[in-house]
């Protein structure tokens, strides 16, 4: 999981969301609101998956598009940008996308945290 200072903030409350679901969160940046270059994390998050060294990928920027476009850059990553649940289901389901892009400042923490619950 990664963000840029756009990010941070929805990607600190969608860590405990995420862990609540058993799983382990590998947080690779940004640790604060300082600003960052978000081709920085979308690329951390994104070798994380290639590798094998994580299952799945979530990367939180202040619109999600930059970061799913840095991402889709790396072979093996399908990044896809969600704005609600059904845009989240509809990627794993039909797509099997593997990093999960997010708009910090385009969504709320609630709708955020809908997409990484399951069901």
């Amino acid at each position: 999981m990664g963000a840029d200072h756009g990010g941070f903030r929805m990607k600190e409350a969608l860590k405990p969301v995420v862990e609540s679901l058993g799983l382990e969160v590998c947080d690779v940046g940004a640790y604060d609101e300082k600003p960052v270059d978000y081709p920085d994390i979308a690329l951390r998050v994104a070798e994380m998956v290639a590798s094998g060294q994580a299952a799945r990928g979530v990367i939180v920027d202040g619109a999600g598009i930059g970061s799913a476009m840095a991402a889709n850059k790396v072979p093996g990553i399908l990044a896809a940008l969600c704005y609600d649940k059904a845009s989240a289901r509809n990627s794993r389901e039909h797509n099997d996308s593997n990093v999960l892009t997010l708009g910090g400042r385009l969504l709320t923490e609630t709708q955020a945290e809908e997409f990484c619950a399951p069901g």
